[in-house]
């Protein structure tokens, strides 16, 4: 599902014009990306947990080349989906609850919040 289809379902949902949709969305994805960069984490009850992993430095191969590299520690969003979003993905499914059957990704760093 691209961004704009997933607009267009919470407007359907909501009762929203499609643009207040698209800020709603916006917004969202703002404000989860603004909490993550400053370490923080988001979490939605039956959803799932967005939050910052610490990954340590460790020795790569440059593909290209063989060569052995070192690869830098690195801060990096995750994700945890909580039950409800299990349950929802097990059983194919959608809707109800707590966001149940909604797209999970998790947003990376990045500009303006989009997928």
């Amino acid at each position: 599902m691209t961004k704009q289809e997933f607009v267009d379902q919470v407007a359907n949902r909501s009762g929203l014009g499609k643009s207040e949709a698209g800020k709603a969305v916006d917004s969202v994805l703002t404000v989860i990306e603004e909490t993550l960069a400053r370490g923080g984490e988001v979490a939605f009850t039956g959803f799932g947990k967005f939050t910052v992993a610490q990954r340590g430095a460790r020795q790569g191969v440059n593909p290209q080349t063989g060569e052995r590299i070192q690869i830098a520690a690195s801060r990096v969003p995750r994700f945890s989906a909580g039950s409800a979003l299990k349950t929802a993905v097990k059983s194919g499914g959608g809707g109800g609850g707590n966001g149940g059957g909604g797209n999970g990704g998790g947003g990376g760093g990045g500009g303006g919040g989009n997928f």
